[in-house]
């Protein structure tokens, strides 16, 4: 094997991992993307859970009035 086969061949591994280190990094910018989008809705949620758990901690009177509201015309 002389010098400019050696070379090629550093060169065509050098290209390989520079694509993975491409891919590599392609992937970690969707897999944030993702864990962003996952915090949001965690935000979402707690937020949601608080006010269900207020209105538990109202008590019956609360649940009671929403029971009498009329029901949707679809019924």
């Amino acid at each position: 094997m002389n010098d400019h086969d050696l070379s090629e061949e550093v060169e065509e591994r050098f290209q390989v991992l520079e694509n993975k280190v491409i891919h590599q990094e392609y992937t970690v910018d969707q897999l944030d993307s993702v864990v962003t989008q996952q915090h949001d809705q965690i935000d979402l949620l707690r937020s949601e859970v608080q006010r269900l758990r207020a209105l538990i901690e109202e008590g019956p009177e609360r649940t009671i009035e929403a029971r009498e509201e009329p029901p949707p015309p679809h019924y």
